[in-house]
């Protein structure tokens, strides 16, 4: 087997960019690669078409992955997902299907079968590409869940995976969170740990090559580059917008308002309107944030019922029927579109306790929760625009007569609603959409061709500042010998 793992000394380290980047090198090289993380907790997720032609869940960011890989996106790349339904209870997606959930309290023994599910799926991949490469999470030095980690190290055990220590620079202290990082582990994962990748390095390379071959005389291990800040680095994967936005240099640009949800997910479906030149896009979470809005969206959420409640302690649902009153467009997208209806009812307690509340009432739609979850890859038109999305949600919708269909969902005057993630990354469908809503003429911005571009970027960082030479030569004959040992090692 052929395989490297990328690990990180703390989440947002630049795991997702390296292991991206990678994907992008070494498939101009003519292998096939595969990416792959054992777990990822997000509720950014994407669907794909699964064994038996049916849809399946995976993260996002291993998507975007496969699509840096050019390879067809698969459960495999990312078999176990986790979806935080609070804050001490994940719900579970197992190669690409509801599982069940997991909470703290019974961590290590859920751990236990997703592990054996998530190692079978490496092993399968492993076994038809060229090569592996997996991303791990947080930090493989979390001493308090090694004895259960199937991610980090445990996943390299598995496998006798070779793994590169990637640390943002940016933060301060990468010196000692690479050191500490080793430090920490037994002597066995230490055995695992070839070497060290800097990210986001700003200024002159010089004055930080002092410090790295100190690193590696300390360590005894090798720094295989470093990457340097750029600011079109943007995966549509976790962190789209970075939940802060996007600013036009226009004047006069139209400004989209953005409801942060507490638990908002599947929020790159606004990203395609980050890229639009005549748009601000704003995440907003206070009343005040709305007013000047041309167009507010209500976005996904993973507890629709808790954050309809949130929305109106915070006193955004009257901010959201004004600006409905006066006219002014709304798009409610899956959970959003939800909260815009008449009624939500979750009379088995799929997103928690029995519920029955009010929505809004700006659409003529009754919601209910079942237990089964709808994954499927719809298509279709809208005002002669081909229009194409996901969906991934346990509620069923019910439209009142006379309800005009929007993709899926409702559209009333100015009010729009959607089951379709996505769809607004279509370009034909999004230029019709803002003409229809902001009279904003067609832009011309491909997003698609925006996100080759990116993934095209990060391939091209990699190959011109990190050894990629060196990190095959690592995937293919594993970790080398004789690393030294740091202590203390594990407590």
């Amino acid at each position: 087997m052929t395989g490297l793992l990328i690990a990180g000394t703390t989440s947002d380290a630049g795991k997702s960019a390296v292991t991206t980047g990678l994907c992008r090198a070494l498939v101009r090289r003519g292998l096939k690669v595969a990416p792959y993380k054992a777990q990822n907790m997000s509720n950014n997720s994407m669907v794909c078409l699964g064994p038996a032609g049916d849809g399946v869940e995976i993260g996002r960011a291993q998507w975007i992955q496969a699509l840096a890989a050019r390879a067809v996106p698969e459960a495999a790349m990312n078999p176990v997902l986790l979806k935080p339904g609070s804050d001490r209870r994940s719900h579970v997606v197992l190669m690409g299907r509801p599982w069940g959930q997991v909470s703290s309290s019974d961590w290590l023994d859920g751990r236990r079968a997703l592990a054996e599910a998530a190692h079978a799926a490496y092993d399968d991949l492993a076994s038809r590409y060229d090569v592996v490469i997996a991303e791990g999470a947080g930090s493989p030095t979390e001493i308090n869940l090694r004895a259960g980690d199937y991610v980090n190290l445990g996943l390299a055990r598995h496998a006798g995976l070779p793994t590169v220590v990637v640390g943002d620079i940016d933060r301060g202290g990468v010196f000692a969170a690479f050191f500490g990082t080793v430090a920490l582990l037994a002597a066995e994962d230490q055995a695992l740990i070839a070497g060290f990748v800097v990210n986001k390095f700003r200024g002159d390379l010089e004055l930080l090559s002092p410090g790295l071959r100190d690193l590696e005389r300390l360590t005894g291990r090798t720094v295989y580059g470093t990457l340097p800040w750029h600011p079109d680095i943007w995966l549509d994967s976790e962190d789209a917008l970075d939940l802060q936005g996007r600013r036009s240099a226009q004047t006069g640009a139209r400004r989209v308002a953005v409801i942060r949800l507490p638990r908002i997910s599947n929020f790159t479906d606004v990203d395609a309107l980050g890229l639009e030149p005549g748009l601000d896009v704003v995440f907003a979470s206070h009343p005040g944030a709305l007013a000047d809005a041309d167009l507010i969206v209500v976005p996904g959420t993973r507890s629709t019922i808790s954050d309809l409640a949130w929305l109106r302690t915070r006193g955004l649902d009257r901010a959201v029927l004004t600006h409905a009153a006066a006219g002014k467009p709304v798009l409610g997208i899956c959970g959003g579109f939800q909260m815009l209806g008449r009624t939500i009812r979750d009379p088995d307690g799929i997103e928690g306790d029995p519920a029955e509340v009010a929505a809004l009432g700006l659409l003529d739609v009754e919601t209910r929760f079942v237990a089964e979850k709808s994954l499927r890859l719809p298509d279709g038109d809208w005002l002669g625009a081909a229009a194409t999305g996901y969906e991934i949600h346990h509620g069923r919708i019910s439209r009142g007569d006379g309800v005009e269909d929007f993709l899926g969902g409702a559209r009333s005057g100015q009010v729009f609603g959607t089951m379709w993630h996505g769809a607004l990354e279509g370009d034909a469908l999004r230029a019709r959409f803002l003409h229809e809503t902001l009279g904003v003429a067609p832009s011309g911005v491909s997003f698609t061709g925006a996100r080759e571009a990116r993934l095209d970027l990060l391939g091209d960082l990699v190959e011109r500042h990190l050894d990629v030479d060196a990190l095959l030569g690592l995937a293919e004959n594993g970790p080398p010998e004789g690393l030294p040992f740091l202590p203390p090692g594990a407590p």
